[in-house]
């Protein structure tokens, strides 16, 4: 499998659609085309899986109700195979199957109807944080993002992104949870607001999301954390969001 996910570009964007409706393929693949990527369409996960064997690709775009293998399934092998971006498009509108998404397999969820803009700032999103030569400058200097961390028990790859138990290689972080981590690590031992988390994280506005984004980090304090209830890495700043302690020291609420 050729999958994306490489420090340089070297070609153009490649976006599978992964898509049994031909209308709404040829819908998005206009809308791809538009942004300058190439599209490639497969009506079916295992017409998808035959084109990620032979073709690069970047992105993927998945339908949630596919024939035959469901997209959710399809995502949930995909991500054990490689790191490449993952949209899920669906009519399953629900905060419930939002959630489940992301922690499951994929980067992002849009739901259908949907506006252009909405999929297209989606697709960057994403793009942007699996593929590091996409990220834009900020105005001014900064420090540079580490490129490895060690957590307690667990040394995270950010370049590669790998995260790895050492007491315990079984254990792995979802997409979700890793881009989380590394959204907290490109500014370490600072706050990062919720806002600041749901705006990488490509999430929708609405009154469950502040809620989904405490839900990420116990998730991840759970993981990381020897002692979830006194963590010692992913923290919380009252009233500014959370912090990624990488100090030594003791731990603190």
């Amino acid at each position: 499998m050729r999958a994306g996910g490489r420090a340089v570009l070297i070609e153009r964007i490649r976006i599978l659609i992964v898509e049994d409706d031909p209308d709404m393929a040829e819908l998005v693949s206009d809308l791809v085309e538009a942004e300058g990527w190439t599209p490639l369409i497969a009506p079916s996960a295992e017409a998808a899986a035959a084109v990620l064997a032979h073709e690069t690709v970047h992105l993927v775009l998945v339908d949630h109700n596919l024939p035959g293998t469901s997209g959710r399934t399809f995502a949930q092998r995909l991500r054990a195979q490689t790191n490449i971006g993952i949209v899920m498009v669906t009519a399953a509108g629900s905060a419930a199957d939002r959630v489940l998404g992301l922690e499951t397999a994929a980067d992002d969820y849009v739901v259908k109807p949907f506006e252009p803009i909405e999929l297209t700032a989606r697709i960057k999103a994403v793009l942007r944080r699996t593929i590091p030569s996409l990220k834009p400058e900020r105005d001014g200097e900064r420090e540079p993002e580490p490129a490895s961390l060690r957590l307690g028990d667990w040394s995270v790859d950010l370049k590669n992104r790998r995260a790895v138990c050492l007491s315990d290689p079984g254990k792995s972080l979802t997409s979700a949870e890793f881009t989380l981590l590394e959204i907290l690590a490109e500014t370490p031992n600072m706050p990062v607001s919720r806002a600041h988390i749901l705006d990488r994280l490509g999430a929708e506005s609405d009154r469950y999301i502040d809620r989904n984004v405490d839900v990420l980090v116990l998730r991840l304090r759970r993981k990381i954390e020897r002692n979830p209830d006194l963590p010692r890495h992913i923290k919380t700043r009252r009233g500014k969001g959370y912090v990624l302690d990488t100090d030594d020291g003791e731990p603190a609420p």
